[in-house]
């Protein structure tokens, strides 16, 4: 709530200062304001601001869905190329360039260069055949499909546990699918556009409306009114993009520290303390 008001108060300064003007001219003209259907035109805007947040909270859901998704696959194909695999090397290869690929999935998301996280995990060759396309998560992925591909020439698996890692590889590409809709399909321009005039019109022809009957309580009553809409449209423009490393956004570093600590422990290998939040967001 903290951060919906800072980020809403200089349209609120405004909104506070015409409150005033528009009521001085009322107590200093003989002119009066017309009735306005405020009531009216409030009750329809607030259902289309609901139904405008209902939308941009379900991109924000089924983005945290997928994420939820990728830990859990993360998890079992980090649990069953240990089971699987008798080469550590090849399993500890797995489990690295999968931690590498959550990393680059959440700089991909974020508009963020992902060199120094894939370089944490990868030799050289690998990160140079990374970098060489255009999506590195996916070329991350085709990197751990190949490692599964050359054990089974290898005899290290048949083809049934072959079978079961490349399903979990489908899953996470499946997910990582998901996520760059979410990321790359915006709100149709009318979600975006239509609620920001209406909230804005309705917040001019407010003290309009009240000024009558609120008086010199006029810019304290509008002013507050007006906050509320002024929040309810900025909650829905933050949760419209999931993916925006914003304080409302889905807490990314957090999910991928999850993953990096779980799989880490799982090949022995220091972990990384969990993502604290803050000051109370949990980025």
């Amino acid at each position: 709530m903290k951060q919906i008001a800072l980020e809403i108060w200089k349209p609120l300064c405004l909104l506070f200062a015409w409150d005033v003007a528009v009521t001085a001219f009322h107590f200093n003209t003989p002119i009066k304001e017309p009735p306005l259907p405020v009531a009216l035109f409030g009750t329809a805007l607030g259902l289309f601001l609901g139904f405008r947040t209902n939308a941009a909270y379900a991109r924000w859901w089924e983005a945290r869905t997928l994420w939820g998704a990728l830990i859990n696959a993360s998890r079992n194909l980090a649990r069953v190329a240990k089971s699987f695999l008798p080469d550590r090397y090849s399993f500890e290869g797995i489990v690295l360039r999968q931690i590498a690929f959550v990393h680059a999935m959440r700089c991909r998301l974020r508009g963020q260069d992902a060199t120094g996280e894939i370089s944490r995990m990868v030799d050289n060759d690998t990160l140079e055949f990374v970098i060489g396309r255009t999506n590195w998560p996916n070329a991350l992925s085709e990197d751990i499909s190949r490692i599964v591909a050359v054990a089974r020439e290898n005899g290290n698996i048949d083809m049934i546990q072959q079978s079961i890692l490349e399903g979990i590889l489908i899953d996470i590409t499946n997910a990582q699918g998901g996520m760059e809709r979410i990321k790359n399909t915006p709100l149709p321009m009318g979600f975006r556009f239509l609620p920001d005039l209406f909230t804005r019109l309705f917040c001019l022809i407010l003290p309009v409306a009240v000024v009558e009957s609120l008086g010199l309580f006029t810019p304290v009553g509008s002013t507050i009114i007006g906050m509320i809409f002024l929040a309810a449209l900025k909650i829905g423009d933050d949760l419209t993009d999931p993916f925006a490393n914003g304080v409302h956004d889905v807490p990314l570093s957090a999910m991928c520290g999850t993953i990096e600590i779980d799989l880490k422990e799982m090949i022995d290998r220091p972990a990384p303390p969990p993502v604290q939040p803050d000051h109370g967001v949990l980025w």
